[in-house]
């Protein structure tokens, strides 16, 4: 991408809250909105205010460009491990009638060999996030459902002779029919994937909020649309790796496992993970190295490897380590769901959409996985849109395929979830014969309107969204683009402007797996709930400030901005805050929220590093009031010092406050605690469980996306190229807009990838096809060199404590819908729809010599021509 200076948004508007479809707590907490200019890149200021400085170099840097980075594969934290290499089922859908492992056992260097009766004898299935017989093993256990499922694993010296050895094992499979087709596995007549079940289906829930049918009875305009949204992946640079040890405790009280992994969350997975191995979470102890090597959600799905690995410890006696080939990654690792959606919408003469329909099929694979069914759930709170319509019904499905099991992916549920409802939107705009913009416009929730309640249940922290559409359009200069069409259209070419302008949902409320239940079989009391996030913050005796998060990054910064927030807080240069980056279950805090997803990092980390920050802080005022005798209220912390408000100069060192603490805690008054060290919780109240009614605040935030993409056609290759890209984000208040910038250009890469090019594709018999980087194709840099103008706007959230919302996931769920909103546009005078991603030449390819036949066959009919006017043959 070659991003354009970005133009100022100008002053940032204030939200307010408003009586009519506002409900819920009102913004009691938080900062004001911004009323002054979007910060400014540049130098980062000697002393602070760091928060929304450009801070450069990051903390994170230097490692990494000197090769110092920790990476588990790079690493050897339980000395003494062998190696393991993965035994895969080849075929789709198969029963494992034996497995001979003699032979492997005999091999040169090996030390153990598990298969399924070690796997079912020994571990159990994971705890599913919904009740459904469908049991989820660690590997195959009477049959494989997939190609890729692990049905053993080899241990040995080392990796070569683990992989010599797997070849050695003999399974005996009886190969049974197979479906990776969503709408054929709905079908009575499917293949049963599991025996137990009465269908494939694995959850089916109907939810109805508001008037519907009322509103579709007396609409002037029922518009539907189906689409089909494609299943890829964020192909992170290092693929899985596990290091596992299962011994029996020194302590006498059972058996431990301890365990690395380049995970990142959700932590909710560790008792799964604890669940399966049969341990209480206390005798599992999973450590996260600093460096995880990407993922953006692909890695959420590794913890059946930690227990496989964990298990071949065991038999092993020793430590055991594997790490994952691109091969296998591309099998059997994870990916994001792909959904097939029908959107009906029922629209006034005006355009205003006054009622929705949905209904949703997530094709989920061989299993439910947890943390799925997220992917269906993660945007019920926001399944509007940032529209304001006020009533919906959802049906939402999850079936299960002989493809791999599905999982997180940068912007999930959300992708899937946008490319129907803006498809829709572009639908209706063209029935009624309306700019696109216009009816975007028309249907946008107003800016006096916050916090906003959805009928699902969201609550709409704050925005401006006709603001950030406008600027997008400006930027773009939409009209010029509009009249270049024209001028592109006369000489025979393809092109197309597309926009979409979605909500954002950031700090997941995780509670709303729950609606996956019904309300009448949710067990009062065990709900689930909540977007809390822990941080630990100590000064020592020399008033270094040592920061340790838990939160798992993959790669995004979140060492640099901890720091900021911080050293704001304390008032400190940032060379006296020392951020920790690790994780270790027995060591660092946590809960079952904690991990790097959903975007959580800026609305509810920096919340908590505010809290423990100035808790410490109302201490080393304490200590300072003793030392100048005067009012703890009466002091500031402010450039590395303690000092007076009225009198600046009045002041002491930070590190000599910090000093009596630790030297002097007798002179402290009394009830003052003698510890500097806090560690808070961020806990927002407005994260709460699913309701009775089903409704679900599912989100904390929800920032806001509005983009403006240009395309051409080329019409002899039928090559796709982006002309240019307007894109505005609102992230609230931004902490550092140089990360936010960095943020932005990778969501819109990986966005681009999965429009334009990614899909993990099987064939019909459940091969898949997609097994290298030949056949899956990710962006390079030649496909994201395209002009890009980046903007934003603010609007902080009155729910944190810095205004701050996520912003990492916005552009991969608003870019897929924009870039086919351009091309639909651009195929437009054809009489071509656009119904699914991604879409390339072949597709495109494919769409109009369908075209060219349906219309020859009318041409035969009646004389009709092929194309229209003016325009050149395609081929």
């Amino acid at each position: 991408m070659t991003a354009a200076p970005a133009t100022s948004a100008g002053p940032a508007p204030a939200t307010s809250a408003s009586s009519a479809p506002a409900t819920g707590p009102a913004p009691a907490t938080g900062p004001a909105p911004a009323t002054g200019p979007a910060p400014a890149t540049g130098p980062a200021p000697a002393t602070g205010p760091f928060v929304g400085a450009a801070v450069t170099p990051r903390v994170e840097d230097a490692a990494l460009l000197f090769g110092r980075g920790r990476f588990l594969d790079d690493l050897d934290p339980l000395p003494g491990a062998l190696s393991a290499a993965v035994v895969r089922s080849p075929h789709p859908h198969a029963r494992i009638r034996g497995v001979d492992t003699a032979a492997a056992l005999g091999a040169p260097g090996v030390a153990a060999v598990i298969g399924p009766d070690e796997v079912a004898a020994e571990l159990r299935p994971f705890p599913l996030s919904v009740k459904t017989p469908m049991p989820y093993h660690a590997g195959a256990t009477s049959r494989a459902r997939f190609v890729g499922e692990p049905v053993a694993v080899v241990v040995a010296t080392d990796r070569y002779l683990a992989e010599d050895a797997a070849e050695l094992v003999q399974v005996d499979y009886e190969p049974l029919p197979s479906v990776t087709d969503t709408a054929q596995a709905l079908r009575d007549s499917a293949p049963l994937l599991h025996e137990g079940a009465a269908s494939n289906v694995a959850t089916d829930r109907t939810f109805t909020f508001g008037p519907v049918d009322e509103a579709f009875s007396r609409a002037d305009h029922v518009i539907s649309g189906e689409y089909s949204f494609p299943r890829y992946s964020s192909m992170p640079m290092e693929c899985y790796s596990v290091v596992a040890s299962w011994t029996d405790g020194a302590d006498g009280l059972g058996p431990v496992v301890e365990a690395w992994a380049n995970f990142h969350g959700p932590f909710s997975m560790v008792p799964v993970l604890a669940g399966a191995l049969g341990l209480p979470v206390s005798r599992l102890r999973l450590h996260v190295p600093a460096d995880i090597g990407g993922s953006f959600g692909i890695k959420a799905g590794i913890y059946p490897y930690v227990a496989l690995m964990a298990l071949a410890s065991k038999h092993a006696g020793r430590p055991v380590r594997w790490t994952e080939d691109r091969i296998e990654h591309l099998l059997a690792s994870s990916a994001g769901a792909d959904r097939m959606m029908r959107f009906d919408a029922a629209v006034a003469a005006d355009g205003t959409v006054t009622a929705l329909r949905a209904d949703l099929v997530d094709n989920v694979g061989a299993y439910l996985r947890p943390p799925e069914p997220s992917t269906l759930y993660r945007c019920f709170g926001n399944i509007t849109g940032a529209y304001r319509i006020p009533a919906v019904q959802i049906r939402a499905r999850a079936v299960v395929t002989n493809k791999m099991p599905t999982g997180l992916n940068r912007g999930f549920g959300g992708q899937q979830l946008y490319f129907g409802l803006e498809r829709l939107m572009d639908k209706i705009a063209a029935g009624l014969g309306v700019d696109p913009a216009e009816l975007r416009r028309r249907n946008l929730i107003g800016a006096g309107e916050f916090p906003y309640r959805t009928p699902s249940g969201g609550l709409y922290d704050s925005g401006n969204y006709e603001l950030a559409l406008d600027l997008a359009l400006k930027n773009a200069d939409y009209e010029a683009l509009r009249a270049r069409q024209r001028d592109v259209r006369e000489r025979g070419e393809y092109y197309g402007v597309g926009i979409a302008a979605v909500v954002d949902p950031s700090a997941t409320n995780i509670g709303y797996v729950g609606l996956a239940t019904p309300a009448g079989i949710r067990v009062r009391g065990l709900g689930k709930s909540g977007s809390t996030e822990h941080v630990r913050v100590s000064v020592d005796l020399n008033g270094i400030v040592t920061v340790l998060l838990g939160t798992v990054p993959q790669g995004q910064g979140h060492a640099t901005v901890a720091r900021q927030v911080v050293a704001d807080r304390l008032g400190l240069p940032l060379d006296q805050v020392r951020p920790v980056v690790e994780m270790d279950t027995a060591t660092t805090p946590w809960t079952v929220t904690s991990g790097s997803y959903s975007s959580r990092f800026a609305p509810l980390l920096t919340s908590a590093l505010a809290d423990a920050a100035d808790a410490v802080g109302a201490t080393l005022r304490q200590a300072a009031g003793v030392m100048l005798g005067v009012r703890p209220d009466e002091l500031e912390l402010a450039g590395g010092s303690v000092r007076c408000r009225a009198e600046p100069d009045r002041a002491v060192p930070f590190r000599r406050a910090a000093g009596l603490v630790h030297w002097d805690p007798g002179a402290l008054p009394e009830g003052v605690p003698a510890t500097l060290y806090a560690e808070a919780a961020f806990t927002p109240p407005q994260a709460k469980a699913p309701s009775e009614d089903d409704q679900i605040n599912s989100s904390l935030c929800y920032g806001f996306v509005a983009d403006v993409v240009a395309c051409r056609i080329d019409p002899c290759t039928l090559r796709i190229s982006i002309e240019k890209l307007s894109t505005v984000h609102d992230a609230g208040t931004i902490l550092n807009p140089v990360l936010l910038d960095g943020q932005v250009h990778g969501a819109i890469a990986h966005a681009v990838g999965g429009a334009l090019l990614e899909e993990m594709r099987y064939a019909d018999t459940g091969q898949p096809v997609a097994g290298t980087f030949m056949d899956y194709l990710c962006p390079t840099s030649a496909e994201v060199s395209f002009p890009l103008i980046s903007d934003h706007v603010e609007t902080p959230s009155p729910y944190t404590r810095l205004g701050a919302k996520g912003c990492g996931e916005g552009s991969s769920m608003s870019v897929p819908v924009a870039l086919a909103n351009a091309v639909a546009d651009a195929l437009a005078p054809l009489g071509i729809e656009l119904n699914a991603l991604p879409v390339h030449g072949n597709v495109l390819h494919h769409l109009l010599t369908e075209m060219s036949d349906q219309a020859s066959r009318k041409g035969e009919q009646g004389g009709e021509k092929s194309h229209q006017e003016g325009v050149e043959p395609w081929h």
